[in-house]
């Protein structure tokens, strides 16, 4: 398990940097395409070089409060839930963490997510819909599930590549609008190295943000596992995050708001209906949850249900 761990830091430092140099390339491409000259790419790859370096710095000190913000969290007291509070205690202990900020929203959806840049700097939301449906084994397994987030730093790695995958969007959005729709400069003269440019700029402002975002979710399904067996190691119990999953999956409201930004950020796809023998494509943020499921039987070496005759 430490092993993997160590593996999926390296891992969330590759992809930040595959990210930031497919925002590079991008930039450079775009610069060639609009100017005919590699003065003009190597220009707009220092810009778009700057804006991915302070938009991602911005991310990293206020990134967790932007995404709290957006899911309508609020921030809660001891008092105010004091058997959320004493669950979250636990398990920081039994983490060897610091004790984040605890949050709550408003929603019937049961759901939870851990954000911030650090076990220093982070935060865990729940769902008020999660504490209304699941007893205290089930609970502690799923902030185990948020805690082992904060713990193996995927917090961090889940804030500042959403930015930039959010950023290559963005860019590759303006430059399809600008060129195709009145607001591009056309150069007349043109040579055919810029037409080339010009066509390799539109298709990496396609294919840039798609291939992105697969890596991204890949990425996040990976991660889910891994918490899933490092809050299990928390708890001594993978029964009790099972049976959190099994309650989340057969619950079908949809998290009111969640939006595709912070979707991966959950314990469960917050976004679909879900259900047990839900299957993971290539957009998909989460794995299988009957798979995870069967996984943490099998962790605890309860077999999965059969069907009867």
């Amino acid at each position: 398990m430490y092993e993997q761990i160590a593996r999926n830091k390296r891992d969330s430092v590759l992809l930040f940097a595959i990210i930031f140099v497919i925002l590079c390339l991008l930039g450079y491409v775009i610069g060639y395409a609009q100017s005919g000259s590699s003065t003009g790419g190597i220009g707009f790859l220092g810009i778009f070089g700057v804006i991915a370096i302070v938009w991602s710095l911005v991310g990293y000190f206020h990134g967790a409060k932007i995404v709290l913000a957006v899911t309508g969290a609020k921030e809660i007291a001891h008092d105010d839930n004091p058997p959320l509070f004493n669950v979250v205690d636990e398990m920081r202990v039994a983490a060897g963490l610091p004790m984040p900020k605890v949050y709550l929203i408003d929603d019937p959806a049961p759901n939870a997510f851990a954000t911030g840049r650090d076990p220093q700097h982070s935060a865990i939301a729940v769902t008020s819909g999660l504490l209304q449906r699941l007893n205290r084994e089930e609970l502690q397994g799923v902030v185990a599930h948020e805690m082992s987030h904060i713990r193996n730093f995927d917090i961090r790695f889940a804030m500042l590549v959403g930015i930039l995958v959010g950023m290559i969007a963005l860019v590759s959005d303006f430059f399809l609008r600008v060129r195709f729709w009145g607001g591009g400069r056309r150069d007349s003269g043109g040579g055919q190295l810029q037409l080339i440019m010009l066509v390799i700029a539109i298709v990496l402002a396609i294919v840039a943000p798609i291939v992105a975002v697969i890596v991204q979710f890949a990425i996040s399904r990976h991660r889910e596992y891994l918490a899933d067996a490092s809050g299990a190691q928390l708890t001594r119990d993978p029964l009790g995050l099972a049976g959190a999953l099994e309650k989340i999956a057969a619950d079908a409201q949809p998290l009111r708001h969640a939006n595709r930004a912070t979707a991966h950020l959950y314990i469960a796809n917050p976004l679909a209906k879900k259900k047990l023998k839900q299957t993971a494509g290539l957009f998909d943020t989460h794995p299988p949850i009957q798979e995870r499921i069967d996984i943490l039987r099998a962790m605890a070496h309860v077999a999965p249900e059969q069907p009867t005759a």
